[in-house]
């Protein structure tokens, strides 16, 4: 029984993740910035033609710039989908003289056929209606009107999408798994919950979901992460940490850091400026491939670690719980992070602190009794 007005609505709600107000306004001037750039393109290649962009962008763009990582956003489900709707579309159109009936009967062929190559993409529908409805711009073209405008504004607006969310650090198109190395579950998949394990559940659903198995996978393994975090006292990173680094400086040349790879026999060192704020990192395979580029003559200004090291660092906090870095060591084969505080180098953790301590929370849950 519902007590409010409130109540009865909040079951009508999709309950979606309400993003922040500036999210929020990034998505809409993405959607702003790719319809106006697709759609001026297109007036510029088809600026004779009445039907130069079509009202099913917009549409799309809400998917492309507000839930890109839906399956339905992907670039194959913008591209084959629109596509598909297109040759439908207009084959109804010039196939059967009732309008009612053309545009129903399109959209229903489409619905399947995206259906069946896996390129369902929802403002597809509005494609096959515009090519029967679309009226005697759209009807003249014939099938051209698959090519221009609906693949040209396709194209452009997907090409839009993925700069801009590339450029706000958002991955699109989405990859299609966690291990970037082999199709084989990652080791925490191992231990845990696998790929398989979670199509074997989609299998037994009679609906799509708008959502991929990606996506399931990381929520899922994050989820794991906390819960795991709950069940043993955690050691922060300056617990674990060494102290005395070994690293090199910015202003080092290439031949010292060379000798300093030799001494230590590390594959790489963090970076650090005169301030010991870290810089980088630079690995013994930048100094090989510095190598290779030695004779080239465009190369030769190369002669200081600044100017061949690798300035995006993953670094930790002091204070933070090491369960935090486990994914980089196990996912992303990472061999230390350093730890700064106030952009300082403080210390270093390799692999080897995080399996000493991660072997001693486990000793201290078997000796929990019961």
């Amino acid at each position: 029984m519902f007590h409010s007005k409130a109540d009865w609505l909040n079951t009508l709600k999709p309950n979606f993740k309400v993003l922040p107000l500036k999210e929020r306004l990034l998505c809409g001037l993405g959607a702003l910035i790719g319809l106006a750039l697709s759609s001026f393109i297109s007036w510029l290649a088809l600026g004779g033609l009445n039907a130069w962009y079509i009202a099913p962008m917009g549409a799309s763009s809400v998917l492309l710039f507000a839930v890109p990582a839906s399956p339905l956003a992907q670039p194959w489900n913008m591209v084959v989908g629109n596509t598909l709707a297109g040759v439908i579309g207009v084959s109804c159109a010039l196939l059967i003289p009732n309008l009612t009936g053309a545009f129903s009967i399109a959209v229903a062929l489409a619905i399947v056929l995206m259906m069946s190559t896996d390129s369902l993409h929802p403002p597809s529908g509005a494609v096959a209606i515009t090519a029967v409805l679309g009226g005697k711009a759209v009807h003249d073209l014939g099938y051209m009107f698959v090519l221009y405008p609906v693949l040209l504004n396709s194209m452009l607006l997907m090409f839009a999408a993925v700069i801009f969310n590339r450029l706000l650090g958002k991955q699109y198109p989405q990859q299609a798994q966690l291990n970037r190395r082999t199709a084989s579950p990652t080791p925490t998949q191992k231990v845990s919950i696998q790929p398989q394990d979670i199509q074997n559940v989609l299998d037994r659903q009679t609906q799509l979901l708008d959502i991929s198995d990606y996506d399931l996978q990381k929520i899922i393994l994050k989820a794991q992460e906390i819960a795991n975090a709950r069940a043993v006292s955690q050691f922060t990173c300056q617990d674990i940490m060494t102290r005395q680094v070994i690293c090199l400086r910015a202003e080092d040349d290439i031949q010292s850091a060379l000798e300093k790879f030799k001494q230590v026999n590390l594959m790489s060192l963090p970076v650090v400026s005169d301030l010991d704020r870290l810089v980088g990192t630079l690995a013994l395979y930048d100094v090989v491939e510095w190598f290779k580029r030695a004779a080239d003559p465009k190369a030769s200004w190369e002669n200081h670690v600044y100017q061949i090291m690798n300035h995006q660092v993953v670094t930790a906090q002091p204070q933070q719980p090491i369960q935090d870095l486990v994914p980089y060591f196990v996912e992303r084969s990472f061999n230390y992070i350093p730890v700064v505080e106030q952009q300082r180098l403080t210390g270093i953790i390799s692999r080897a602190d995080m399996i000493a301590a991660l072997n001693q929370q486990l000793n201290r849950l078997r000796e929990q009794p019961g």
